[in-house]
């Protein structure tokens, strides 16, 4: 089971703390504007990029308070971790993954879902991306009052589509970009289904139906965890260092494979250290699986930070540029 973080805990679950809670929150935004401010000093437009930023910080806010539930939820839940520490993992592995990967989805939203060549000014296109940033903060904070987990994707893909047809026409719309990211909605939740009732049906098979579960755990735990370590270590490979290195797939798979092979080492050793003070019973076998539910809110942590941090920071580095090149052509 997991044990309490103590302070971090009681501030983000007792409801005497929920003035604390918004009272970060508005430092935060007050940081995001000074430092915006101190950065811009001597821009014409630095007072509009200091409010976009504002808004791409409560944009950031609500994606924390809506999505990052999907990514440490199962760990939280299943009492693998607790709040506090599932949130520290979070902070972690969500700043890395935007740090490290996070540029081609950046890419993506700043310029790829519209065309600003269509627009007569750049700075209608500053409005719109402004436009579209504080609809998808506010969509996701009603969300998240209410409770619902929405998509921080779409929240801002429509956003930023629908104030581009406002401002420049149907035209304006990179359609097949559009279909792309369209497709991915679908796709993503049906691999995802697929996957997860594999998963489950090895985890069945392999340990939970066994007469012997905790043997069968320790043998099948270590593999589990060295999977996601293998997809993990490829996956940084061809996206995290590409602009250090050039990684072609192989090589990639090669260096996921050796990173699989040290996890895998590592957490035989901690498994069987585990297993062998254990009773063969289904709660020796839950303590032994929090090491994959942990791996897993980490590593779900660090995609979630590649993919949809871009959320707040893409139309925020459009308008940034977009400022930038006025200010250039004003100077």
């Amino acid at each position: 089971m997991a044990r309490s973080s103590g302070f971090l805990d009681t501030l983000l679950t007792s409801p005497t703390t929920e003035r604390y809670r918004v009272g970060i929150s508005l430092l935060f935004l007050l940081g995001v504007w000074l430092t915006v401010g101190s950065f811009s000093q001597g821009m014409p437009n630095s007072m509009l990029l200091m409010a976009a930023a504002v808004i791409g910080g409560y944009m950031a806010i609500n994606i924390g308070a809506n999505d990052v539930a999907n990514n440490v939820g199962p760990a939280v839940g299943s009492g693998a971790l607790s709040l506090g520490a599932a949130v520290l993992i979070a902070a972690v592995f969500e700043a890395g993954g935007a740090i490290i990967a996070g540029g081609d989805v950046v890419s993506t939203i700043k310029g790829g879902i519209i065309d600003p060549s269509n627009l007569e000014e750049s700075r209608a296109f500053v409005w719109l991306m402004t436009a579209a940033l504080l609809a998808g903060a506010l969509w996701l904070n009603l969300a998240t009052w209410m409770g619902a987990p929405v998509s921080t994707t779409h929240s801002i893909v429509g956003g930023v589509l629908g104030a581009g047809i406002a401002a420049g026409g149907w035209g304006i719309a990179d359609w097949a970009v559009m279909g792309k990211i369209a497709a991915s909605w679908v796709i993503s939740p049906v691999l995802g289904g697929a996957l997860a009732a594999l998963f489950l049906f090895a985890i069945k098979k392999t340990v939970l139906y066994r007469r012997e579960v905790i043997p069968a755990a320790r043998t099948f735990v270590p593999w589990l965890v060295a999977i996601m370590a293998w997809a993990f270590g490829t996956y940084l490979m061809i996206k995290g260092v590409k602009k250090i290195v050039k990684v072609d797939f192989l090589e990639a798979t090669l260096i996921g494979l050796a990173a699989a092979a040290v996890v895998f080492f590592v957490m035989r050793t901690l498994v069987g250290r585990m297993a062998s003070t254990m009773e063969n019973s289904s709660a020796g076998v839950n303590t032994l699986f929090t090491w994959p539910l942990i791996f897993a809110a980490a590593l779900l942590s660090f995609a979630h930070g590649a993919n949809d941090v871009a959320n707040a920071i893409g139309p925020l580095a459009a308008i940034n540029d977009a400022l930038s090149a006025d200010s250039v052509v004003m100077s």
